[in-house]
C-alpha cells in the first residue's frame, strides 16, 4: 500500500473520495476499498434504502480500519439532474473541504430497443449514462482545481462503448459518447499550466454486477466488483488513462484484436460493425487468428 500511496496522493488515508452508483457493483467495491485504505468516501446513488446499506457497510470497514463511522457519508443523487450533482459536491466539500477522487460510476442498462423506437427510453438511458458523468464534471472540478491538490476524475465506460457490439445500441452510444468526452476531458486537463487533476476512463470487462442481465450468481467467466476496483487502484499507480480490464474468459490481447477489427472498418471501408457481418465472417475470424505483428 506504501508504494500506492506514494505514487497516487489522491488516495492517501484522510483524503475524500465521491463515488455515484455506489450502493452495488464496482461502486460499492471501489468504495469499501478505499474506506479499508482509510479515505473518506462519499457514497451517491438514487436508490435510499439500498444507498444506507451499502454506506452502513462502508462505515463498518472504516472502524475497523481506525477510522470513524462519519468517514461515510450517504447522499441520494439522481445523477441525470445537474442541480443534484451540485447538491452532491456542496455537500462534499461541506463536510470534508475537498474532494481528492471523483467515481462517475453510475450507469443503466436497460434496452430501449432499435434507433427508432422509444425516444424518451433513449433519452433516459444517455442522461443517466452520459450525462450523469458531465454533470459530475461539472459540479465537482471547478472545485477540485479551485483546491489545487493532486486529484482523479475516473470515469465508468464500457468496451461496449470501443466496439459497439449489436444488442444493445442505446448503451452503446451512452458509453462511445463517455469515452470521447473523458479522452477530452484529459486533453484540457494536462493543457492547463500546474494542474495536479487528471482523469482517466475506466473499461471494466465482464462483470458480474446489478447489470448483468438474467445472471442470479456470479458466471464463471466474469470478474467480481472487487477485482474491478484492485485492477482499477493498480492501473491508476501506474498512471494509465485507458483502464482496460480483462476477465475470466477475455484476456487482453483478445480485446485488443477486436478493438483493432472495429477501428478496421474504417481504415478498410469495409461495411459497419462487419464483425458482425455474415460477408466478413472468415475474414474477421482469419484476423483472429492472426500471429502478432
Amino acid at each position: 500500500m506504501a508504494d500506492t500511496e506514494a505514487s497516487l496522493p489522491a488516495l492517501a488515508p484522510a483524503r475524500v473520495a465521491v463515488i455515484t452508483g455506489a450502493a452495488s457493483g464496482i461502486g460499492l467495491a471501489t468504495a469499501r476499498l478505499l474506506a479499508a485504505r482509510r479515505m473518506k468516501v462519499v457514497l451517491a446513488d438514487r436508490n435510499r434504502d439500498d444507498l444506507e446499506r451499502a454506506a452502513g457497510e462502508v462505515a463498518a470497514i472504516a472502524l475497523a480500519g481506525d477510522g470513524e463511522a462519519g468517514d461515510a457519508m450517504a447522499v441520494t443523487c439522481d445523477v441525470s439532474r445537474p442541480e443534484e450533482l451540485e447538491r452532491l459536491a456542496e455537500a462534499a466539500f461541506a463536510r470534508f473541504g475537498e474532494v481528492s477522487l471523483l467515481m462517475n460510476n453510475a450507469g443503466v442498462g436497460n434496452n430501449p430497443g432499435k434507433p427508432w423506437e422509444d425516444v424518451a427510453g433513449w433519452q433516459k438511458l444517455i442522461a443517466v449514462n452520459f450525462w450523469g458523468a458531465v454533470n459530475g464534471v461539472a459540479a465537482f472540478a471547478p472545485r477540485m482545481l479551485a483546491r489545487g491538490h493532486e486529484g482523479l476524475i475516473v470515469n465508468t465506460g464500457s468496451k461496449q462503448g470501443i466496439t459497439t457490439p449489436p444488442g444493445n445500441l442505446a448503451y452503446n452510444v451512452s458509453k462511445s459518447a463517455l469515452k470521447t468526452y473523458t479522452e477530452g476531458l484529459a486533453h484540457e486537463l494536462r493543457a492547463i499550466p500546474g494542474c495536479r487533476l487528471s482523469a482517466h476512463l475506466l473499461i471494466p470487462g465482464f462483470t458480474y454486477t446489478g447489470l448483468t442481465t438474467g445472471a442470479t450468481e456470479k458466471p464463471s467467466g466474469a470478474w467480481t466488483g472487487d477485482q474491478v476496483a484492485g485492477y482499477l487502484l493498480e492501473r491508476l499507480a501506474a498512471g494509465d488513462f485507458y483502464i482496460l480490464c480483462p476477465d475470466n474468459e477475455t484476456p487482453r490481447e483478445l480485446d485488443e484484436r477486436r478493438m483493432a477489427w472495429a477501428m478496421g472498418d474504417i481504415i478498410e471501408n469495409r461495411p459497419a460493425l462487419s464483425r458482425w457481418h455474415p460477408d466478413y465472417k472468415d475474414a474477421f475470424e482469419a484476423h483472429m487468428k492472426a500471429p502478432r505483428k
